[in-house]
């Protein structure tokens, strides 16, 4: 029997999975040797412990020489393209890897993110690469953190983006727990006003997770607690709302696929998406920022997709009675199965949320 893997947390199961458990990554499978040892990534893991494995990921492109995977796997310390100077890795994805880096022109940092070798020879995933960074250009918005550059030396293709201080929302919930209401609600607005941004210009995200949200470090509160901006990161997945055909047989390639856990019953049918898709991937991100659980139970990805077009979710306050009922409520609404009876816009969704917390400051947040 063969045996897949996991690209992100190195997990391995038994054909015929598909998919991973604690993150909900495609499945590939397994290669008979790997060259070199995986390397785990310095990166916190998230999410049921992820970690990456960058050298390993790379070796397994048996097209690339021993030296050719050494230098992909150690930029650290280079002068990529004659104007990066590539610092520390950042973390490792489904098709790429990140490492921080000094943009040598500008004097800034920023993050360089660069396709897998074995991947930038595949035309299909190199035009992804392209249309990410053509749309996320597109993009500007202080929750939203957008594509700088697109850029293409010694045999690799790269996106620079502002490089963010702060950490995932996934670590943030891993280190602390269930977000409290005061804190989560000012969030949830700011990614609904960045979401809302990218819906004007017909963007949908179609993965929004944990790990797509940054919360970058915003000074304090009037009590003198620490503030943070919520950031939607990686609109590798985004999808223009009159994308033509050639964006269908994109998505189709299975190198992403987006991640099952948050995916909207009918982007897990297959059926043509909208803004209320991502409404409702925000309704189960919420969920769990305020509950630490999912609201959909499964022992796998696969049951929870199934647990999300035949049930109904668990509801938020049977897991945390103290919370708000409006906040139930807005939570609910986004989970509907039927798209036409969620929130229907951002807007809509961001006042629910602000709502919540009429009252000072909190009742002037999703202004535009």
């Amino acid at each position: 029997m063969s045996t897949r893997r996991c690209p992100r947390c190195q997990s391995t199961y038994p054909a015929p999975a598909r998919y991973c458990v604690k993150d909900g990554s495609p499945l590939v499978e397994v290669e008979p040797a790997m060259p070199f040892a995986p390397v785990m990534s310095s990166a916190a893991p998230a999410r049921g412990g992820r970690a990456g494995s960058l050298r390993g990921a790379i070796a397994e492109d048996v097209s690339l020489t021993p030296e050719e995977v050494d230098r992909f796997a150690t930029l650290s310390g280079k002068l990529l393209d004659k104007r990066y100077q590539v610092g520390r890795r950042l973390g490792e994805g489904g098709m790429s890897y990140v490492y921080r880096a000094q943009d040598t022109e500008s004097g800034r940092p920023v993050a360089v993110k660069i396709l897998l070798p074995r991947l930038s020879r595949d035309p299909a995933a190199v035009e992804r690469l392209r249309r990410e960074a053509e749309i996320a250009m597109r993009l500007d918005h202080p929750n939203v953190c957008p594509i700088l550059r697109l850029g293409e030396a010694d045999r690799m293709i790269y996106l620079v983006m502002p490089y963010l201080e702060g950490e995932p929302l996934s670590e943030h919930e891993t280190r602390c727990g269930p977000i409290p209401v005061n804190e989560g609600i000012p969030l949830l607005v700011q990614i609904c006003r960045g979401l809302r941004h990218a819906h004007e210009l017909q963007i949908i995200h179609r993965d929004l997770k944990p790990e797509n949200i940054m919360l970058v470090p915003d000074g304090t509160t009037d009590r003198g607690e620490p503030r943070h901006r919520a950031v939607v990161m990686d609109f590798g997945l985004a999808k223009e709302r009159r994308a033509g055909p050639e964006v269908a047989k994109l998505t189709a390639t299975g190198i992403v696929l987006g991640t099952p856990e948050f995916m909207s019953p009918e982007q897990i049918r297959g059926k043509p998406l909208d803004g209320r898709s991502d409404v409702y991937a925000l309704g189960i991100l919420a969920f769990e920022m305020f509950s630490g659980q999912l609201p959909f139970a499964g022992k796998s990805a696969q049951e929870t997709m199934i647990a999300r077009l035949r049930g109904s979710p668990a509801k938020l306050r049977d897991l945390r009675p103290e919370l708000p009922a409006k906040l139930e409520t807005a939570i609910l609404r986004c989970l509907a199965l039927d798209p036409a009876e969620r929130h229907q816009n951002m807007d809509e969704l961001g006042y629910a949320f602000e709502s919540i917390l009429a009252t000072g400051v909190f009742g002037k947040l999703f202004r535009r």
